[in-house]
């Protein structure tokens, strides 16, 4: 039998994001991440949390029978599971909800605008 200990096993790290374990609550707050960081992650939340609702909804059966009778442990599974696939496809990016979102939320910066400068104002009075 192969020995199995950590030391003999090539396990590559993977890299966390410093954000992705701040809760929606906290997400504000935090001094580390940038205002564009933070209406990035808060849109993804809200994107994740959207997803499990259109995924459970989904996920319910037209019909019932009592031959899909559900228990509490499947019942839990079941959350457990779509929570997942919500949370991955929303970190995939490809839904584009998110995206969308956060550029709608991104602070515009303000551009002069060339057709009333502070001059042609003064000279108009």
């Amino acid at each position: 039998m192969p020995n199995c200990s950590c030391v003999d096993m090539n396990v590559a790290a993977v890299a966390i994001k410093k954000h992705e374990e701040i809760p929606a609550e906290r997400l504000a707050a935090n001094k580390t991440l940038s205002e564009q960081e933070k209406i990035a992650e808060a849109s993804r939340q809200f994107e994740a949390v959207l997803l499990r609702q259109i995924l459970s909804d989904a996920r319910k059966p037209v019909f019932k029978s009592s031959l899909t009778e559900k228990s509490a442990t499947s019942a839990i599974y079941d959350d457990m599971v779509t929570s997942q696939f919500a949370d991955s496809i929303s970190r995939s990016g490809e839904f584009g909800l998110a995206r969308s979102l956060a550029s709608q939320l991104k602070p515009e910066t303000k551009q002069p605008d060339s057709t009333s400068s502070p001059t042609t104002e003064a000279s108009r009075s």
